[in-house]
């Protein structure tokens, strides 16, 4: 009986310090998994264009009015080339019109014989997601609708767009549009962006035009009159119905929904200096865009935190020189011409390493650099390598993340003199060798 009582006793305490050991183990926080309710979906930094999460990103679907983005994109460069200004006036054609009459795509009820700004017709476009209003601007820019989905697909290349079709400035379906289906197009087409394409998309709204957050980010506005409301229901809306999906830092971009596209959503949130752009697309319902688009930001906030893991100047052990051929100096030191800055997760830390690729186009046939050479002259490229569970990459087609590498100093060229006699050294060393080798082969 003694002897089963010690048994338990021993039992009881081995349970004890096995859920001491669990509980006392330090807690690593890894990736969440979450059932995402999207058919496709992307999570990516604003600042890096560090790619977060994805599922499916590369399935090209029907984007919507989240097709505006490329719009409104074209509208801040042609006033950036000094094409337009914001005071800029037009009038409504007949097609734009027609639009903005039909009730089955709540236009905000332009009229003919009318001036309208630019500012205003952007203002409805990017606020309210009006179709007629963003007509209205493409035959401003381009004279036609037709030219101007030109225009989109020409910079959709430029961007570097993996996934993307434009048959439209809107969104809509060309076969709603009729016989007003923009010239070049197929009359039954639609658009098509895939999530990255999409993240891509606004990753170069938001930096190369940050101002245009300054308008997504508006709730509401007054339009000729009237008062218009901005479909991102995460931005801090009054009503009753509405405040319920608010999301702290969040200041655009753009929803969309048609019956083919589902209901999407390209959002941008910035909390303490981290912005976070993240696309959902094909979700069931108007509500669940919004509430699968909070778990992505969710996910970049909770799990990931920016840190610079390598600083600028950093050298890689074993590697902090290369040679140098008809120098002054025999080896230059080179080093990161700037920091690696990254957001990562906690405890991943260790798992990134960089790894050096210098430019052939600079090394002679025995590898080495030849002088002169100056400081701070670009000699390759460090890329960062994650050695971990699932790495995503950048969105940018192709990139790696690489950071130029440079030399530290400027290694002049040797003189004449010295070149000279170094060649004859090499004559000479040369000629000894074959000398000695020729023996050797006596006696072989």
């Amino acid at each position: 009986m003694k002897h089963n009582k010690k048994k338990t006793l021993s039992w009881i305490l081995a349970t004890l310090l096995l859920m001491t050991s669990i509980i006392m183990q330090p807690v690593t926080a890894k990736a969440e998994t979450f059932d995402l309710k999207a058919q496709s979906a992307i999570l990516v930094d604003g600042n890096t264009g560090k790619i977060l999460y994805a599922k499916s990103p590369d399935v090209a679907l029907p984007p919507a009015s989240m097709t505006k983005m490329m719009t409104e994109y074209l509208v801040w460069e042609a006033i950036e080339n000094g094409e337009i200004t914001w005071d800029t006036t037009t009038q409504i054609s007949d097609y734009p019109y027609s639009i903005s009459a039909n009730n089955d795509f709540s236009g905000v009820g332009l009229k003919q014989q009318q001036d309208y700004t630019v500012q205003e017709l952007y203002k409805a476009m990017a606020i309210n997601s009006d179709n007629a209003t963003t007509i209205a601007l493409a035959e401003l820019i381009a004279g036609s609708e037709g030219e101007f989905v030109k225009m989109m697909n020409q910079k959709a290349e430029e961007m570097g767009l993996t996934e993307y079709k434009f048959v439209n400035a809107t969104g809509l379906d060309n076969e709603d549009l009729g016989n007003n289906h923009p010239e070049g197009t197929d009359p039954n087409g639609t658009n098509l962006l895939s999530a990255r394409s999409a993240a891509l998309l606004a990753y170069h709204l938001v930096n190369d035009y940050p101002e245009a957050l300054e308008i997504s980010k508006v709730p509401e506005t007054e339009f000729d009159g009237q008062t218009i409301t901005n479909w991102n229901y995460m931005l801090p809306h009054e009503g009753a119905n509405l405040g319920q999906f608010f999301y702290e830092g969040v200041d655009g971009l753009k929803t969309g929904y048609t019956d083919l596209a589902g209901y999407s959503f390209t959002g941008t949130a910035l909390r303490n200096g981290q912005r976070l752009i993240s696309v959902v697309m094909k979700t069931g319902s108007e509500t669940q865009r919004f509430e699968e688009t909070a778990k992505l930001l969710d996910h970049g906030y909770n799990q990931f935190k920016t840190q610079e893991l390598f600083p600028a100047g950093h050298q890689l052990e074993g590697q902090e020189t290369l040679p140098v051929a008809k120098g002054k100096e025999d080896a230059v030191n080179v080093s990161l011409s700037e920091g690696y800055t990254v957001p990562i997760q906690a405890g991943e830390e260790d798992s990134y390493s960089l790894e050096y690729h210098i430019d052939e186009d600079k090394l002679n046939e025995d590898g080495e650099l030849i002088a002169p050479i100056e400081q701070g002259e670009v000699i390759g490229s460090a890329e960062l390598v994650f050695d971990g569970e699932t790495d995503y990459g950048y969105i940018f087609s192709g990139s790696t993340g690489q950071i130029d590498l440079v030399t530290n100093e400027a290694v002049e060229k040797s003189n004449w003199l010295m070149l000279s006699l170094g060649a004859v050294g090499d004559f000479f060393a040369n000629l000894f060798t074959t000398s000695v080798d020729w023996v050797k082969g006596l006696f072989s």
